[in-house]
Protein backbone atom coordinates (compact mmCIF):
# COMPACT_ATOMS: atom_id res chain seq x y z
CA UNK A 1 0.00 0.00 0.00
CA UNK A 2 1.46 3.37 -0.99
CA UNK A 3 1.59 6.24 1.49
CA UNK A 4 1.38 9.91 0.55
CA UNK A 5 2.97 12.67 2.55
CA UNK A 6 1.23 15.84 1.33
CA UNK A 7 3.40 18.13 3.45
CA UNK A 8 6.50 17.08 1.49
CA UNK A 9 6.81 18.05 -2.16
CA UNK A 10 5.85 15.24 -4.47
CA UNK A 11 8.06 14.38 -7.38
CA UNK A 12 11.35 14.61 -5.46
CA UNK A 13 13.83 12.01 -6.68
CA UNK A 14 14.35 9.05 -4.36
CA UNK A 15 17.27 9.06 -1.98
CA UNK A 16 20.45 7.36 -3.19
CA UNK A 17 20.54 3.62 -2.80
CA UNK A 18 22.14 1.99 0.21
CA UNK A 19 25.83 1.26 0.38
CA UNK A 20 26.45 -2.00 -1.55
CA UNK A 21 28.86 -3.14 1.18
CA UNK A 22 26.01 -3.25 3.65
CA UNK A 23 22.95 -5.46 3.78
CA UNK A 24 20.10 -2.95 4.16
CA UNK A 25 18.00 -5.58 5.88
CA UNK A 26 20.46 -5.85 8.77
CA UNK A 27 20.43 -2.63 10.77
CA UNK A 28 23.10 -3.99 13.12
CA UNK A 29 25.86 -3.77 10.54
CA UNK A 30 27.94 -0.56 10.48
CA UNK A 31 27.08 1.92 7.78
CA UNK A 32 30.16 2.46 5.62
CA UNK A 33 30.42 5.37 3.21
CA UNK A 34 31.18 4.60 -0.41
CA UNK A 35 33.78 6.43 -2.55
CA UNK A 36 33.50 10.12 -1.68
CA UNK A 37 35.14 13.34 -0.57
CA UNK A 38 34.33 16.45 1.45
CA UNK A 39 35.16 20.08 0.66
CA UNK A 40 35.07 22.42 3.67
CA UNK A 41 34.67 26.14 3.06
CA UNK A 42 35.86 28.13 6.07
CA UNK A 43 38.17 25.32 7.04
CA UNK A 44 40.30 27.55 9.32
CA UNK A 45 37.43 28.31 11.73
CA UNK A 46 36.82 26.90 15.21
CA UNK A 47 33.99 24.61 14.05
CA UNK A 48 36.23 22.93 11.52
CA UNK A 49 39.19 22.62 13.87
CA UNK A 50 37.32 21.44 16.96
CA UNK A 51 34.49 19.40 15.43
CA UNK A 52 34.69 18.61 11.72
CA UNK A 53 38.31 17.52 11.33
CA UNK A 54 38.28 15.35 14.49
CA UNK A 55 34.95 13.81 13.41
CA UNK A 56 36.38 12.88 10.01
CA UNK A 57 39.41 11.25 11.63
CA UNK A 58 37.20 9.37 14.13
CA UNK A 59 35.07 8.03 11.28
CA UNK A 60 38.21 6.86 9.47
CA UNK A 61 39.53 5.32 12.67
CA UNK A 62 36.28 3.38 13.07
CA UNK A 63 36.56 2.06 9.50
CA UNK A 64 33.49 3.95 8.29
CA UNK A 65 35.18 5.94 5.50
CA UNK A 66 36.47 4.50 2.23
CA UNK A 67 40.27 4.11 1.87
CA UNK A 68 40.35 6.82 -0.79
CA UNK A 69 38.31 9.37 1.15
CA UNK A 70 39.43 12.91 0.28
CA UNK A 71 39.30 16.13 2.31
CA UNK A 72 39.71 19.50 0.61
CA UNK A 73 40.05 22.72 2.59
CA UNK A 74 39.12 26.11 1.11
CA UNK A 75 40.19 29.34 2.86
CA UNK A 76 42.20 32.53 2.43
CA UNK A 77 45.29 31.28 4.26
CA UNK A 78 48.42 31.06 2.16
CA UNK A 79 48.90 27.37 2.82
CA UNK A 80 50.26 24.51 0.79
CA UNK A 81 48.76 21.03 1.03
CA UNK A 82 51.37 20.14 3.67
CA UNK A 83 50.38 23.11 5.85
CA UNK A 84 46.75 22.06 5.70
CA UNK A 85 47.63 18.47 6.58
CA UNK A 86 49.56 19.71 9.63
CA UNK A 87 46.56 21.81 10.72
CA UNK A 88 44.31 18.76 10.46
CA UNK A 89 46.89 16.63 12.28
CA UNK A 90 47.09 19.07 15.20
CA UNK A 91 43.30 19.37 15.43
CA UNK A 92 42.93 15.59 15.42
CA UNK A 93 45.57 15.08 18.09
CA UNK A 94 43.91 17.67 20.32
CA UNK A 95 40.20 17.04 19.78
CA UNK A 96 39.55 13.55 18.38
CA UNK A 97 37.48 11.12 20.43
CA UNK A 98 39.28 7.93 19.40
CA UNK A 99 42.97 7.08 19.93
CA UNK A 100 45.45 8.39 17.37
CA UNK A 101 46.79 5.71 15.03
CA UNK A 102 49.57 6.59 12.64
CA UNK A 103 48.46 4.16 9.91
CA UNK A 104 44.95 5.65 9.87
CA UNK A 105 46.37 9.15 9.72
CA UNK A 106 48.72 8.34 6.85
CA UNK A 107 45.88 6.82 4.82
CA UNK A 108 43.68 9.86 5.45
CA UNK A 109 46.45 12.37 4.72
CA UNK A 110 46.91 11.00 1.18
CA UNK A 111 43.61 12.53 0.15
CA UNK A 112 44.11 16.00 1.69
CA UNK A 113 44.33 19.09 -0.49
CA UNK A 114 44.10 22.83 0.14
CA UNK A 115 42.70 25.62 -2.05
CA UNK A 116 43.72 29.18 -1.23
CA UNK A 117 41.27 31.91 -2.22
CA UNK A 118 38.29 34.08 -1.37
CA UNK A 119 34.68 33.19 -2.12
CA UNK A 120 34.53 35.58 -5.09
CA UNK A 121 37.79 34.28 -6.59
CA UNK A 122 36.96 32.56 -9.88
CA UNK A 123 40.51 31.28 -10.24
CA UNK A 124 40.31 29.55 -6.86
CA UNK A 125 37.07 27.79 -7.80
CA UNK A 126 38.61 26.65 -11.08
CA UNK A 127 41.51 25.28 -9.05
CA UNK A 128 38.97 23.49 -6.84
CA UNK A 129 37.28 21.96 -9.88
CA UNK A 130 40.61 20.69 -11.22
CA UNK A 131 41.58 19.35 -7.78
CA UNK A 132 38.37 17.35 -7.53
CA UNK A 133 38.99 15.85 -10.96
CA UNK A 134 42.53 14.90 -9.90
CA UNK A 135 41.23 13.28 -6.71
CA UNK A 136 38.70 11.27 -8.69
CA UNK A 137 41.61 9.80 -10.63
CA UNK A 138 44.11 9.43 -7.79
CA UNK A 139 41.81 8.49 -4.87
CA UNK A 140 38.86 6.89 -6.63
CA UNK A 141 36.26 9.28 -5.18
CA UNK A 142 33.96 8.57 -8.12
CA UNK A 143 32.90 12.19 -8.53
CA UNK A 144 31.02 12.07 -5.21
CA UNK A 145 31.64 15.25 -3.21
CA UNK A 146 29.82 17.14 -0.45
CA UNK A 147 30.45 20.86 0.01
CA UNK A 148 30.36 21.88 3.67
CA UNK A 149 29.63 25.61 4.15
CA UNK A 150 31.24 26.33 7.53
CA UNK A 151 30.98 30.05 6.76
CA UNK A 152 28.90 33.06 7.93
CA UNK A 153 25.31 32.95 6.63
CA UNK A 154 25.96 36.04 4.52
CA UNK A 155 28.44 33.99 2.47
CA UNK A 156 26.04 31.12 1.68
CA UNK A 157 24.65 32.64 -1.55
CA UNK A 158 27.99 33.54 -3.12
CA UNK A 159 29.55 30.14 -2.35
CA UNK A 160 26.55 28.28 -3.75
CA UNK A 161 26.47 30.45 -6.87
CA UNK A 162 30.20 29.98 -7.42
CA UNK A 163 29.74 26.22 -7.21
CA UNK A 164 27.10 26.48 -9.90
CA UNK A 165 29.12 28.87 -12.08
CA UNK A 166 32.13 26.56 -12.18
CA UNK A 167 30.18 23.34 -12.70
CA UNK A 168 31.00 21.95 -9.27
CA UNK A 169 27.38 21.38 -8.29
CA UNK A 170 26.74 19.21 -11.36
CA UNK A 171 27.67 15.59 -10.66
CA UNK A 172 29.23 13.39 -13.32
CA UNK A 173 27.02 10.53 -14.47
CA UNK A 174 26.20 8.12 -11.67
CA UNK A 175 27.68 10.29 -8.90
CA UNK A 176 26.35 12.92 -6.51
CA UNK A 177 27.08 16.43 -5.27
CA UNK A 178 25.62 17.71 -1.97
CA UNK A 179 25.51 20.96 -0.03
CA UNK A 180 25.87 20.99 3.76
CA UNK A 181 24.76 24.23 5.41
CA UNK A 182 25.29 25.24 9.04
CA UNK A 183 22.77 27.23 11.06
CA UNK A 184 21.51 29.88 11.28
CA UNK A 185 19.54 29.33 8.09
CA UNK A 186 18.31 32.88 7.67
CA UNK A 187 17.44 35.38 10.41
CA UNK A 188 13.68 35.46 9.78
CA UNK A 189 11.10 33.83 7.51
CA UNK A 190 11.74 36.08 4.51
CA UNK A 191 15.51 35.58 4.54
CA UNK A 192 15.11 31.81 5.02
CA UNK A 193 12.77 31.60 2.04
CA UNK A 194 15.18 33.59 -0.11
CA UNK A 195 18.11 31.43 0.94
CA UNK A 196 16.11 28.29 0.20
CA UNK A 197 15.32 29.64 -3.25
CA UNK A 198 19.01 30.34 -3.99
CA UNK A 199 20.21 26.97 -2.75
CA UNK A 200 17.48 24.99 -4.52
CA UNK A 201 18.31 26.66 -7.82
CA UNK A 202 21.72 24.98 -7.61
CA UNK A 203 21.20 21.72 -5.68
CA UNK A 204 18.20 19.36 -5.75
CA UNK A 205 16.15 19.52 -2.55
CA UNK A 206 17.19 16.04 -1.42
CA UNK A 207 20.88 16.93 -1.82
CA UNK A 208 20.73 19.87 0.62
CA UNK A 209 21.63 18.95 4.21
CA UNK A 210 20.91 21.61 6.84
CA UNK A 211 22.97 20.84 9.92
CA UNK A 212 21.36 20.93 13.35
CA UNK A 213 24.03 19.20 15.39
CA UNK A 214 21.59 18.51 18.24
CA UNK A 215 19.78 16.03 16.03
CA UNK A 216 22.99 14.03 15.77
CA UNK A 217 23.20 13.45 19.51
CA UNK A 218 22.48 9.91 20.63
CA UNK A 219 20.10 11.09 23.36
CA UNK A 220 18.00 13.06 20.90
CA UNK A 221 17.68 10.02 18.65
CA UNK A 222 16.74 8.03 21.76
CA UNK A 223 13.54 10.09 22.06
CA UNK A 224 12.16 8.04 19.18
CA UNK A 225 13.36 4.75 20.66
CA UNK A 226 12.01 5.63 24.10
CA UNK A 227 8.57 6.43 22.73
CA UNK A 228 8.06 3.90 19.98
CA UNK A 229 10.04 0.86 21.19
CA UNK A 230 8.40 0.75 24.63
CA UNK A 231 4.72 0.10 25.31
CA UNK A 232 4.86 1.61 28.80
CA UNK A 233 5.20 5.25 27.65
CA UNK A 234 3.02 5.73 24.57
CA UNK A 235 -0.37 5.17 26.32
CA UNK A 236 0.32 8.08 28.69
CA UNK A 237 2.13 10.34 26.19
CA UNK A 238 -0.85 12.65 25.67
CA UNK A 239 -3.05 15.39 27.11
CA UNK A 240 -4.93 12.97 29.37
CA UNK A 241 -1.84 12.34 31.50
CA UNK A 242 0.78 15.00 30.66
CA UNK A 243 0.47 18.28 32.56
CA UNK A 244 3.17 20.19 30.65
CA UNK A 245 6.56 19.81 28.97
CA UNK A 246 9.70 21.83 29.71
CA UNK A 247 12.58 21.92 27.22
CA UNK A 248 15.73 23.61 28.49
CA UNK A 249 19.10 24.39 26.95
CA UNK A 250 21.22 26.23 29.51
CA UNK A 251 24.83 27.33 29.08
CA UNK A 252 27.13 28.50 31.84
CA UNK A 253 29.41 30.38 29.45
CA UNK A 254 29.04 33.85 27.99
CA UNK A 255 29.46 34.81 24.36
CA UNK A 256 33.25 34.36 24.40
CA UNK A 257 34.74 35.78 21.22
CA UNK A 258 31.48 35.53 19.24
CA UNK A 259 30.32 39.14 19.67
CA UNK A 260 30.33 39.75 15.92
CA UNK A 261 28.07 36.77 15.33
CA UNK A 262 25.87 36.84 18.43
CA UNK A 263 24.92 40.51 18.81
CA UNK A 264 21.78 41.12 16.81
CA UNK A 265 20.91 37.41 16.67
CA UNK A 266 20.36 36.43 20.29
CA UNK A 267 19.29 33.36 22.18
CA UNK A 268 15.89 32.82 20.56
CA UNK A 269 17.19 32.93 16.98
CA UNK A 270 20.36 31.03 17.87
CA UNK A 271 18.74 28.17 19.81
CA UNK A 272 14.94 28.17 20.01
CA UNK A 273 14.29 28.50 16.26
CA UNK A 274 16.29 25.38 15.50
CA UNK A 275 17.41 23.19 18.41
CA UNK A 276 14.48 23.57 20.80
CA UNK A 277 11.69 23.53 18.22
CA UNK A 278 13.22 20.37 16.75
CA UNK A 279 13.32 18.77 20.21
CA UNK A 280 9.70 19.79 20.75
CA UNK A 281 8.67 18.29 17.40
CA UNK A 282 10.37 14.97 18.16
CA UNK A 283 8.77 14.88 21.61
CA UNK A 284 5.29 15.55 20.22
CA UNK A 285 5.15 13.69 16.87
CA UNK A 286 2.86 10.82 16.08
CA UNK A 287 4.46 7.49 15.24
CA UNK A 288 5.80 7.71 11.68
CA UNK A 289 4.91 5.02 9.16
CA UNK A 290 8.64 4.32 8.91
CA UNK A 291 11.93 6.06 9.63
CA UNK A 292 12.38 7.00 6.01
CA UNK A 293 13.20 10.73 5.95
CA UNK A 294 9.97 11.68 4.19
CA UNK A 295 7.83 9.86 6.74
CA UNK A 296 9.65 11.43 9.68
CA UNK A 297 9.56 14.92 8.16
CA UNK A 298 5.85 14.59 7.46
CA UNK A 299 5.12 13.98 11.14
CA UNK A 300 7.37 16.82 12.32
CA UNK A 301 5.68 19.18 9.88
CA UNK A 302 2.28 18.28 11.32
CA UNK A 303 3.47 19.29 14.78
CA UNK A 304 5.10 22.55 13.70
CA UNK A 305 2.03 23.45 11.62
CA UNK A 306 -0.20 22.94 14.66
CA UNK A 307 1.80 25.20 17.01
CA UNK A 308 -0.25 27.98 18.61
CA UNK A 309 1.35 31.12 20.01
CA UNK A 310 0.07 32.47 23.34
CA UNK A 311 -2.55 35.21 23.02
CA UNK A 312 -0.64 37.28 25.58
CA UNK A 313 2.92 37.49 24.23
CA UNK A 314 3.83 39.89 27.02
CA UNK A 315 2.77 37.46 29.72
CA UNK A 316 4.01 34.22 28.16
CA UNK A 317 7.30 35.13 26.51
CA UNK A 318 10.40 36.55 28.20
CA UNK A 319 13.72 37.79 26.92
CA UNK A 320 16.65 38.66 29.16
CA UNK A 321 20.24 39.83 29.27
CA UNK A 322 22.86 38.73 31.79
CA UNK A 323 24.53 41.31 33.98
CA UNK A 324 27.69 41.12 36.08
CA UNK A 325 27.66 38.17 38.43
CA UNK A 326 29.59 35.24 39.87
CA UNK A 327 30.22 31.99 38.06
CA UNK A 328 32.63 29.22 38.95
CA UNK A 329 33.94 31.24 41.88
CA UNK A 330 34.90 34.29 39.85
CA UNK A 331 33.21 37.51 38.87
CA UNK A 332 32.22 37.70 35.20
CA UNK A 333 31.15 40.74 33.15
CA UNK A 334 27.63 41.47 31.99
CA UNK A 335 26.65 41.16 28.34
CA UNK A 336 26.85 44.89 27.67
CA UNK A 337 30.39 44.91 29.12
CA UNK A 338 31.65 42.14 26.82
CA UNK A 339 34.23 43.09 24.19
CA UNK A 340 32.64 44.11 20.90
CA UNK A 341 29.10 44.60 22.26
CA UNK A 342 27.23 47.85 21.72
CA UNK A 343 26.38 49.23 25.18
CA UNK A 344 22.86 49.99 23.90
CA UNK A 345 22.29 46.46 22.55
CA UNK A 346 18.91 44.85 23.19
CA UNK A 347 20.04 41.38 22.03
CA UNK A 348 18.61 38.61 24.21
CA UNK A 349 20.98 36.21 25.97
CA UNK A 350 17.97 34.48 27.59
CA UNK A 351 14.65 33.57 26.01
CA UNK A 352 11.64 31.65 27.32
CA UNK A 353 8.38 31.07 25.47
CA UNK A 354 5.16 29.15 25.97
CA UNK A 355 3.68 27.26 23.04
CA UNK A 356 0.73 24.94 22.56
CA UNK A 357 0.08 22.30 19.90
CA UNK A 358 -3.45 22.27 18.56
CA UNK A 359 -4.09 18.61 17.85
CA UNK A 360 -5.97 15.76 19.52
CA UNK A 361 -2.92 14.45 21.39
CA UNK A 362 -1.65 17.72 22.87
CA UNK A 363 -4.49 20.27 22.96
CA UNK A 364 -4.24 22.26 26.19
CA UNK A 365 -0.75 21.00 27.15
CA UNK A 366 1.74 23.89 27.36
CA UNK A 367 5.28 23.42 26.08
CA UNK A 368 7.71 25.76 27.84
CA UNK A 369 10.98 26.36 25.94
CA UNK A 370 13.90 28.25 27.50
CA UNK A 371 17.53 28.88 26.71
CA UNK A 372 20.19 31.20 28.02
CA UNK A 373 23.83 32.00 28.56
CA UNK A 374 25.54 32.51 31.92
CA UNK A 375 22.95 30.34 33.67
CA UNK A 376 23.48 28.13 36.71
CA UNK A 377 25.07 25.25 34.83
CA UNK A 378 25.35 23.66 31.41
CA UNK A 379 22.46 21.32 30.73
CA UNK A 380 20.02 20.38 27.99
CA UNK A 381 16.97 18.34 28.90
CA UNK A 382 13.38 17.53 28.00
CA UNK A 383 11.10 17.13 31.03
CA UNK A 384 7.68 15.57 30.50
CA UNK A 385 5.77 16.43 33.68
CA UNK A 386 2.66 14.35 34.40
CA UNK A 387 -0.59 15.34 36.06
CA UNK A 388 -1.12 14.59 39.71
CA UNK A 389 -3.10 11.51 40.66
CA UNK A 390 -6.81 12.39 40.82
CA UNK A 391 -7.08 10.93 44.33
CA UNK A 392 -4.46 10.15 46.99
CA UNK A 393 -5.67 7.75 49.71
CA UNK A 394 -3.11 9.09 52.22
CA UNK A 395 -3.17 11.62 55.00
CA UNK A 396 -2.13 15.10 53.87
CA UNK A 397 1.09 15.01 55.95
CA UNK A 398 2.13 11.77 54.22
CA UNK A 399 2.42 13.44 50.80
CA UNK A 400 3.71 16.91 51.75
CA UNK A 401 7.00 16.28 49.91
CA UNK A 402 5.47 14.53 46.91
CA UNK A 403 5.70 16.36 43.59
CA UNK A 404 4.53 15.44 40.12
CA UNK A 405 5.81 12.41 38.26
CA UNK A 406 8.26 13.35 35.53
CA UNK A 407 10.27 11.68 32.79
CA UNK A 408 13.42 13.67 32.02
CA UNK A 409 15.54 13.04 28.93
CA UNK A 410 19.02 14.48 29.52
CA UNK A 411 20.58 15.46 26.19
CA UNK A 412 23.79 16.83 27.73
CA UNK A 413 25.83 16.34 29.81
CA UNK A 414 25.46 12.97 31.62
CA UNK A 415 23.28 11.69 28.77
CA UNK A 416 20.44 9.49 29.91
CA UNK A 417 16.88 9.31 31.21
CA UNK A 418 15.51 9.93 34.70
CA UNK A 419 12.06 8.93 35.95
CA UNK A 420 10.72 10.66 39.07
CA UNK A 421 7.94 8.98 41.04
CA UNK A 422 6.63 8.64 44.59
CA UNK A 423 7.84 5.96 47.00
CA UNK A 424 7.27 5.16 50.65
CA UNK A 425 9.99 6.39 53.00
CA UNK A 426 11.44 3.50 55.08
CA UNK A 427 10.11 3.46 58.65
CA UNK A 428 7.02 2.75 60.67
CA UNK A 429 5.10 5.81 59.49
CA UNK A 430 3.53 6.01 56.03
CA UNK A 431 5.25 8.90 54.25
CA UNK A 432 5.55 9.23 50.45
CA UNK A 433 8.43 11.13 48.89
CA UNK A 434 9.87 11.65 45.40
CA UNK A 435 12.61 9.27 44.26
CA UNK A 436 14.32 8.84 40.88
CA UNK A 437 15.36 5.98 38.66
CA UNK A 438 18.34 6.93 36.55
CA UNK A 439 19.59 5.47 33.28
CA UNK A 440 22.97 6.72 32.00
CA UNK A 441 24.40 5.89 28.60
CA UNK A 442 27.93 5.68 29.97
CA UNK A 443 26.98 2.99 32.48
CA UNK A 444 24.67 0.89 30.32
CA UNK A 445 26.68 0.54 27.10
CA UNK A 446 30.31 -0.46 26.75
CA UNK A 447 30.97 1.65 23.67
CA UNK A 448 31.16 5.42 23.92
CA UNK A 449 28.66 7.53 22.01
CA UNK A 450 30.00 9.06 18.81
CA UNK A 451 30.08 12.82 18.55
CA UNK A 452 27.09 14.37 16.78
CA UNK A 453 29.22 15.52 13.85
CA UNK A 454 30.49 11.99 13.25
CA UNK A 455 26.95 10.76 12.73
CA UNK A 456 25.92 13.76 10.65
CA UNK A 457 28.94 13.76 8.33
CA UNK A 458 28.52 10.02 7.73
CA UNK A 459 24.82 10.53 7.01
CA UNK A 460 25.68 13.21 4.43
CA UNK A 461 28.07 10.83 2.66
CA UNK A 462 25.43 8.09 2.74
CA UNK A 463 22.62 10.40 1.60
CA UNK A 464 20.59 9.67 4.75
CA UNK A 465 18.49 12.76 5.50
CA UNK A 466 16.73 11.52 8.66
CA UNK A 467 18.54 13.89 11.02
CA UNK A 468 18.50 17.00 8.82
CA UNK A 469 15.66 19.55 8.90
CA UNK A 470 14.03 20.10 5.53
CA UNK A 471 13.35 23.59 4.26
CA UNK A 472 9.66 23.39 5.24
CA UNK A 473 10.66 22.78 8.87
CA UNK A 474 13.00 25.76 8.81
CA UNK A 475 10.33 28.05 7.41
CA UNK A 476 7.65 26.87 9.84
CA UNK A 477 10.05 27.45 12.74
CA UNK A 478 10.59 31.04 11.59
CA UNK A 479 6.81 31.49 11.29
CA UNK A 480 6.58 30.56 14.97
CA UNK A 481 9.40 32.81 16.14
CA UNK A 482 8.96 35.89 13.94
CA UNK A 483 5.86 37.28 15.73
CA UNK A 484 7.63 36.89 19.08
CA UNK A 485 10.74 38.70 17.86
CA UNK A 486 8.56 41.46 16.37
CA UNK A 487 6.76 41.87 19.69
CA UNK A 488 10.03 42.07 21.61
CA UNK A 489 11.45 44.64 19.19
CA UNK A 490 8.56 47.00 19.97
CA UNK A 491 8.41 46.51 23.74
CA UNK A 492 11.47 47.96 25.38
CA UNK A 493 14.65 46.36 26.63
CA UNK A 494 15.25 42.80 27.84
CA UNK A 495 14.82 41.91 31.50
CA UNK A 496 18.07 41.54 33.42
CA UNK A 497 19.48 38.62 35.39
CA UNK A 498 22.82 38.24 37.20
CA UNK A 499 25.28 35.84 35.62
CA UNK A 500 25.28 32.48 37.42
CA UNK A 501 21.54 32.51 38.16
CA UNK A 502 18.70 30.77 36.32
CA UNK A 503 17.37 33.74 34.40
CA UNK A 504 15.21 36.81 35.02
CA UNK A 505 12.45 36.86 37.62
CA UNK A 506 9.98 37.51 34.81
CA UNK A 507 10.56 33.95 33.56
CA UNK A 508 9.53 32.53 36.95
CA UNK A 509 6.48 34.79 36.93
CA UNK A 510 5.57 33.48 33.47
CA UNK A 511 5.12 29.95 34.80
CA UNK A 512 3.65 31.12 38.09
CA UNK A 513 0.74 32.63 36.14
CA UNK A 514 -0.09 29.09 35.07
CA UNK A 515 0.38 27.67 38.56
CA UNK A 516 3.68 26.00 37.62
CA UNK A 517 7.40 26.49 38.19
CA UNK A 518 10.60 25.76 36.31
CA UNK A 519 12.49 22.59 37.11
CA UNK A 520 15.91 23.14 38.62
CA UNK A 521 18.13 20.86 36.50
Amino acid sequence: MSTDYPEVEQGEPPLPSSNPLRDPADRRLPRIAGPSGLVIFGVTGDLSRKKLMPAIYDLANRGLLPPGFSLVGFARREWEDEDFAKEVHDAVKQHSRTPFREEVWQQLAKGMRFIQGSFDDDEAFEHLRKTIQDLDAAQGTGGNFAFYLSVPPSAFPIVVQQLKKHGLADPPNGSWRRAVIEKPFGHDLASAQELNRIVHEVFPRDEVFRIDHYLGKETVQNILALRFANTMFEPIWNRSYVDHVQITMAEDIGIGGRAGYYDGIGAARDVIQNHLLQLMALTAIEEPASFHPKALVAEKLKVLSAVKLPADLGGHTVRGQYTTGWQGGEEVPGYLDEDGINPESTTDTYAAIKLEINNRRWAGVPFYLRTGKRLGRRVTEIAVVFKRAPYLPFDAYATEELGQNALVIRVQPDEGVTVRFGSKVPGTSFEVRDVTMDFQYGESFTESSPEAYERLILDVLLGDANLFPRHQEVELSWQILDPIEKYWDSHGKPAQYPAGTWGPAEADEMLARDGRSWRRP
